[in-house]
């Protein structure tokens, strides 16, 4: 990611993620779609970045800091995908920043 710089909106980021991840073999689903319920209705689609490995839900953002308010919404993306994990990038600066949030409350069903 050097080779991009920082600073960028966050699209190039996640693209070259992509790019990247390919070039190691390593899976991976960009923008695949999870329905958003309530009280099982669908109200709403979630759309991560990234799920990498079938399992970890990967944001990459393009802000000043990564908060707790960002903490909290990977929490309820974990939720909505069923998924264990979920990593945040920051790539504002030129050393990455990054987060790494586990679902405590993770069940096995993969909704989507």
């Amino acid at each position: 990611m050097n080779e991009l710089g920082h600073g960028l909106l966050e699209s190039p980021y996640e693209n070259a993620l992509v790019v990247e991840f390919g070039l190691r073999a390593i899976r991976c689903e960009q923008q695949r779609r999870y329905d958003v319920h309530y009280k099982t209705v669908k109200v709403g689609e979630y759309v991560p970045d990234l799920i990498v490995f079938g399992s970890v839900v990967v944001d990459a953002k393009v802000i000043e800091r990564i908060t707790d308010h960002e903490l909290g919404r990977m929490l309820n993306y974990l939720k909505i995908t069923g998924h264990p994990v979920g990593v945040i990038l920051n790539f504002r600066r030129a050393r990455l920043e990054w987060k790494r949030v586990v679902n405590t409350n993770h069940q096995t069903e993969n909704r989507g």
